[in-house]
C-alpha cells in the first residue's frame, strides 16, 4: 500500500482527466495551488467517484452463472482453482488509493474559495465534504465486501479504516478493525454524508429538505441542483446503507436479524417514497438512448459512446468475440410461463427438446439461445453453426448461450472498419435492488408476510410485484403457495439471481448465503434436432476459506499489523 500512497500526490497532477486541459505544467503543481484553485481541488474529489463499481463489471464467470471463452481469463482461473493471496482478479485493496485522494480532499475542502458570497461557500463546503464521506463509505464498504473474513484467531475482520491522508513517509501499518467495528465506521461515514447532502439534486424549492429551509433558496438550488443529480446525493446514500447492512445481517457475516431490521429500515423508505412501483419497463434499463431517463435506475454514471461491451460478448456471427456464457444452471432457474420452476408440474410442461417454448419472458431478454433474437437477427447455436460451441476458440460459446443483457443490439461490429457506436452507461443503483434488499430483510425478521420497519408490504407482496413485472401474471399460484420463511427465502434468492444476473451481485451473493461455491458449470449442445446437457467447467472452491477472499499478499507481508484470512 505504501508503494501506491507515494504516487497519490504524483497522479493529483494529472486532474487534468477530470478538468478542461491547461498549459500549466502539472509537475510544478504543489498543494497552495490545489488550495487555490477549486478546479483542481475538484478534481481530487472526482478520483473518488472513479472508483465506483457499476453493472458492466460483472464477475458471473466466476459463479454458476457463466464461463468465460478467453483461456487466460482471470476469472475463468479463479474459479478453477488458481485463486491466490497473490492472484486474486477481485481483489479491492486497490480501493484505497481513491480513498487517500478523498482523505485529501476532506482536509483541503473548507480552505478552498469555491465562492466569494458567504452562503454559497457554506453550501459548497457542505455539499462536497458530504460527497467525500459517502464516497470514503462506499470504497472501504467494496474492500470490506471482498477481503473481510476470519483471522487464525477465529475472530471476523473487517479491513483498515483511513479516516486520514497520510503522508508519503507517514505510517501506514493500520491493523485490520474487526468486521463489526468497519460496519460501523462505514455507518458513522454514511450518516454524516447524509446529514449534509441533499436527498435529491433538484430545482425545485419543496424539494429541499427542512433542516435546510434556512438558507435562500436560490443560493442551495445553485449548489444542489439537478444538473448535479449523477452525483451522490442523500437518497443514494440510504440505498447503499441498505446494502451494507443487508451484507452485515447475512449468514456468512454477523447472522443477525439487528442488521436485518437496520437493512429494511434504509430500503423502506425509498420503496415508500416511490409507493411500491417499479418501472414498466425497467427489466431493460440499458437498451435504448431513452433509457437514461429509466425510472428504474436510481444512480448511473455518465453517457458515451462506445462499442467495447458489444465487441466483447457479441456471437461470432455478429462479429463479437462471446466472452461471456452464460451456464444452463442459470437457464434453469428461469421460471416457466405460469411462475412455476421447469421441475413442478403445473399447467404448462417444461419440455427439454423444446427449452425454451412457454418459459419466463426474463429469460429471452436476458441470454441469446438457439433460435433466439437480437435486435432482428436471428441467432443459430449448434453445431453447423461458427456460433455453435467450442466451434471458433476463443470467438465461439462455451456452454451453447451468449450473453444479451446489457448489450445495444443497435450496435454495430462489422469485420473491418470502424464499429457503429451507442450511448452507454453504467447504473450503480436500481430500484428492483432494493426492492429485494427489502423483501429478504422482512422475510429474515418475521416471515413471507410479516410488515415492520416502516414497510406497508410484506415480502410476498414485494415478490409479488416483481413477478408481475416480469411474468405479466394476474395470478401467481406458485407464489401463493410458499409457505414459511425457509420457502420464501429460495424464491427471494432466485428472484434476485435472475433480476440482477450478470450485473455483479451472484459473486458475492453466494458467499453472503454460505451457498455451495463448487456446482459444475453445465451448458447444452444441439446437432440441429437434438438437444443433450454437457458439463463445461468443473469448480474447485470448496471450503469454507472461499467465503473470504484473501488480503493481497504483498500488503500482508508489507505490513505487520495486518493479519490474513485463514486458509490463505
Amino acid at each position: 500500500m505504501k508503494q501506491m500512497i507515494y504516487k497519490v500526490f504524483d497522479t493529483i497532477f494529472f486532474i487534468f482527466l477530470f478538468i478542461a486541459c491547461s498549459p500549466v505544467n502539472e509537475n510544478l503543481i504543489d498543494g497552495s495551488h490545489i488550495e487555490s484553485n477549486p478546479s483542481y481541488a475538484e478534481g481530487i474529489l472526482l478520483q473518488g467517484y472513479k472508483g465506483l463499481i457499476d453493472n458492466y463489471q460483472t464477475s458471473a464467470e466466476a459463479t454458476d452463472d457463466a464461463v468465460n471463452n478467453q483461456i487466460q481469463n482471470g476469472l475463468r482461473k479463479m474459479a478453477t482453482g488458481e485463486l491466490t493471496a497473490r492472484n486474486n482478479p477481485l481483489s479491492r485493496w486497490d480501493k484505497y488509493k481513491q480513498i487517500f485522494y478523498l482523505n485529501k480532499f476532506l482536509n483541503i475542502v473548507e480552505k478552498i474559495t469555491w465562492k466569494e458570497d458567504p452562503e454559497l461557500q457554506e453550501l459548497y463546503v457542505r455539499r462536497l465534504t458530504g460527497e467525500a464521506l459517502a464516497l470514503r463509505a462506499l470504497l472501504h464498504f467494496y474492500i470490506l465486501q471482498a477481503h473481510a473474513g476470519y483471522d487464525d484467531s477465529g475472530i471476523l475482520m473487517g479491513v483498515p479504516y483511513y479516516k486520514e491522508f497520510i503522508d508519503y513517509d507517514g505510517d501506514f501499518n493500520l491493523p485490520r478493525c474487526t468486521f463489526e467495528e468497519t460496519v460501523n465506521k462505514i455507518e458513522e461515514d454514511f450518516n454524516a454524508a447524509y446529514e449534509l447532502l441533499p436527498y435529491i439534486y433538484s430545482n425545485n424549492p419543496s424539494d429541499i429538505p427542512d433542516k435546510d429551509k434556512h438558507y435562500d433558496t436560490d443560493a442551495y438550488l445553485t449548489v444542489n441542483g439537478a444538473v448535479f443529480n449523477q452525483r451522490i446525493q442523500g437518497q443514494i446514500v440510504r440505498a447503499l446503507q441498505a446494502r451494507l447492512h443487508l451484507m452485515a445481517a447475512s449468514p456468512a457475516f454477523l447472522n443477525s436479524k439487528e442488521q436485518y431490521k437496520l437493512a429494511a429500515q434504509y430500503a423502506v423508505q425509498l420503496c415508500e417514497k416511490v409507493n411500491y412501483t417499479l418501472a414498466p419497463d425497467g427489466i431493460e434499463f440499458y437498451n435504448a438512448d431513452d433509457d437514461r431517463n429509466n425510472l428504474e435506475i436510481l444512480w448511473r454514471n455518465s453517457i458515451s459512446q462506445q462499442s467495447w461491451f458489444e465487441q466483447n460478448q457479441f456471437p461470432y456471427s455478429l462479429n463479437g468475440s462471446g466472452h461471456l456464457n452464460p451456464s444452463q444452471n442459470l437457464v434453469d432457474a428461469f421460471y416457466k410461463a405460469d411462475g412455476y420452476p421447469i421441475s413442478e408440474n403445473s399447467g404448462i410442461n417444461y419440455d427439454p427438446q423444446n427449452p425454451y417454448i412457454n418459459r419466463d419472458p426474463r429469460l429471452a431478454t436476458y441470454i441469446l439461445y438457439n433460435g433466439g433474437k437480437i435486435g432482428d437477427k436471428i441467432i443459430t447455436i449448434n453445431e453447423n453453426s461458427n456460433d455453435g460451441v467450442d466451434k471458433v476458440i476463443e470467438k465461439s460459446t462455451r456452454t451453447g448461450y451468449y450473453l444479451k443483457k446489457s448489450l445495444r443490439p443497435d450496435v454495430v461490429i462489422p469485420q473491418s472498419g470502424n464499429p457503429v457506436s451507442k450511448d452507454h452507461f453504467g447504473v450503480y443503483l436500481r430500484y428492483t435492488e432494493l426492492f429485494l434488499i427489502l423483501a429478504e430483510s422482512l422475510n429474515e425478521i418475521g416471515g413471507p408476510d410479516y410488515k415492520g420497519e416502516g414497510s406497508s408490504k410484506s415480502a410476498r407482496d414485494i415478490i409479488r410485484l416483481i413477478r408481475a413485472r416480469a411474468l405479466k401474471l394476474t395470478v401467481d399460484s406458485y407464489l401463493d403457495n410458499i409457505s414459511g420463511d425457509g420457502e420464501m427465502r429460495n424464491l427471494i434468492r432466485n428472484e434476485r439471481r435472475l433480476e440482477l444476473c450478470f450485473e455483479g451481485f451472484r459473486f458475492w451473493d453466494l458467499r453472503r448465503y454460505k451457498a455451495a461455491l463448487n456446482e459444475t458449470v453445465r451448458g447444452i449442445v444441439n446437432d440441429g434436432t437434438t438437444y443433450r446437457i454437457i458439463d463445461v467447467e468443473k469448480r474447485a472452491m470448496e471450503g469454507d476459506k472461499y467465503y473470504y477472499m484473501p488480503l493481497p499478499y504483498n500488503e500482508v507481508i508489507k505490513f505487520s499489523a495486518l493479519t490474513q484470512n485463514v486458509g490463505w
